[in-house]
């Protein structure tokens, strides 16, 4: 493979700039990661110095790159490279995929411009702070004076790339990309209760989001990617609440574990998140042990199983641990657990875009949690917004039609379920509505709500689900919440290397998970019946 996801494929544009930096200040035998901000390169080093099996620890050194001169009003971004012995790779790489945090391919090639024309240097080589001294599209002459008078607003329609394209990197301003973060907050805040352009936006009350009180898009926060809210809120508690093991309930998406395992003092892991699990914690809790926090999926990924937040909530207050809950897979509109966590995170870069384009991640904390102040108080002090500006304009374009996409997802979705349900060749249809964890995901279903647009099938025998693959005329690959249909073979996928412990907890093998789409749904449902059609002649 050529390339892939992007916290598991370093992205072209990125190892495009890697080199270009290592050419400039790499020493031989090194290799280097980019991250955008010095803090989560010190994050990196102390990783890879850490988990090296090198004896004595390897030396791990790190440059920062600053904009020549600084400048505010336009875009400008800086970068820190962590350099490491070319053996060290792979230790690096664990951190650039579980923390997210690496920097987006926009930005390494909005980098990669600055660099060879200049205007990225070496913190504390720029001995000048005068502005005309960078490229000449910096100089004040060649700034565009009307840019000014420009509405802060991304215009509406296809035009938006070529908008981007054309004004990005040269005199974009930043109110731009300030008033599509709100915008993106006000969404996740579920303050816009409909599909709603940019201006319309700004203009509402800020007021109102999540049925919770008190709450606003203050307490929404942008990530560059749904991982790295993951990672966030777990080094946020950690430093919060000090360094206690967590707790991870129900078997999660991969990365989720890891973080878990590996930065901090680990994790106790409940795979089956069932009753029996939640009945070992109380036990455990009752003897004396204590958690940092319980980190879930609602629901699960790719078992669509749905955690008892309520109980989950009670023990939570009564042994004084926070709850973090991934709603990526539910979606806000689909279900509301706000009221059951301290902390909800979310994959933007799933149905909340659609576009597969663009990655974004989101934390959200629960004014009435009993961490609130404590949390609330750390934020406002170690906070980095290392969203970049032009993922932002893309990712507020994606999501204006957020509202209605899930809606026509969810029937999509019931559409393909009743039929996969009634074929004799499928072992399991995992989907929410016909999980026996659905009165969990019901006491947390909105009123106009569904429940989701990601199913997981399973076989009796492996030579099915192979045909099942290569016969489904879907799109195929990693990834959800696209606004196109998407197959694939996760265990195989995510589990490759651990398939007989992931298979201890359900996730078989042979199982085939489906992400459903925008399409017709008399079209979706004749694909997915063309594709049974095979197993059946198979079959005579």
């Amino acid at each position: 493979m050529q390339t892939g996801y992007p916290r598991f494929f370093i992205h072209k544009s990125v190892r495009k700039l890697v080199s270009t930096i290592l050419q400039q200040y790499g020493r031989p035998g090194e290799d280097c990661m980019l991250f955008p901000s010095p803090s989560i390169a010190s994050r990196c080093r102390q990783f890879v110095k850490q988990h090296s099996p090198t004896s004595p620890p390897p030396s791990v050194r790190v440059i920062d790159l600053t904009p020549r001169g600084g400048q505010d009003t336009y875009i400008s971004s800086g970068l820190s490279a962590v350099f490491f012995p070319i053996d060290e790779f792979k230790v690096a790489k664990q951190f650039w995929q579980h923390s997210g945090d690496g920097v987006s391919s926009r930005r390494a090639e909005f980098c990669q411009r600055e660099l060879e024309e200049g205007f990225l240097v070496e913190k504390g080589k720029d001995l000048s702070s005068r502005l005309a001294k960078g490229p000449k599209r910096y100089s004040r002459g060649s700034i565009d004076k009307e840019c000014f008078k420009l509405s802060p607003l991304v215009p509406d329609g296809p035009d938006t790339s070529q908008f981007v394209e054309e004004r990005f990197g040269r005199n974009l301003g930043v109110e731009f990309v300030s008033n599509a973060k709100l915008a993106i907050r006000r969404r996740i805040a579920g303050t816009l209760r409909s599909n709603i352009g940019l201006d319309d936006a700004i203009a509402l009350s800020r007021e109102g989001g999540r049925d919770v009180d008190g709450f606003t898009e203050d307490d929404v926060y942008l990530f560059p990617s749904g991982m790295s809210a993951i990672f966030n809120s777990h080094q946020l508690l950690l430093e919060a609440r000090g360094p206690e093991r967590s707790i991870c309930y129900g078997f999660p998406y991969v990365d989720t574990l890891k973080i878990l395992q590996k930065f901090g003092p680990g994790c106790l892991f409940y795979g089956h998140g069932s009753q029996d699990d939640l009945n070992d914690l109380e036990e455990k809790l009752e003897f004396g042990k204590r958690f940092l926090a319980l980190f879930c999926e609602f629901p699960g990924n790719p078992l669509l199983k749905s955690p008892d937040l309520c109980r989950i909530r009670e023990l939570a207050d009564k042994y004084h641990f926070a709850v973090v809950v991934d709603e990526t897979v539910g979606s806000f509109l689909n279900v509301h657990v706000l009221p059951y966590a301290d902390i909800v995170v979310s994959s933007l870069t799933k149905v909340f875009s659609g576009d597969s384009n663009v990655m974004g991640g989101s934390l959200v904390l629960n004014p009435k949690g009993s961490y609130y102040p404590l949390l609330k108080d750390k934020l406002k002090a170690t906070y980095e917004d290392n969203f970049w500006g032009e993922d932002t304009l893309f990712l507020e374009r994606n999501s204006r039609d957020f509202l209605s996409r899930v809606e026509r997802i969810n029937v999509n979705a019931e559409a393909v379920c009743v039929l996969l349900l009634k074929h004799p060749k499928i072992k399991q249809v995992y989907y929410p509505k016909y999980s026996p964890t659905k009165e969990f995901y019901d006491k947390c279903r909105c009123p106009d709500g569904g429940y989701g647009g990601l199913l997981s099938i399973t076989f009796y025998i492996t030579e099915d689900a192979v045909l099942f693959f290569d016969e489904i005329k879907t799109a195929k690959g990693p990834s959800l919440g696209t606004n196109f249909t998407l197959s694939s073979p996760y265990t195989l996928l995510a589990h490759y290397g651990e398939l007989e412990w992931a298979a201890q907890f359900g996730v078989e093998l042979n199982l085939v998970r489906i992400s459903i789409g925008l399409e017709d749904t008399a079209a979706l449902t004749a694909t997915f019946e063309k594709a049974l059609q095979a197993l059946e002649q198979h079959l005579e």
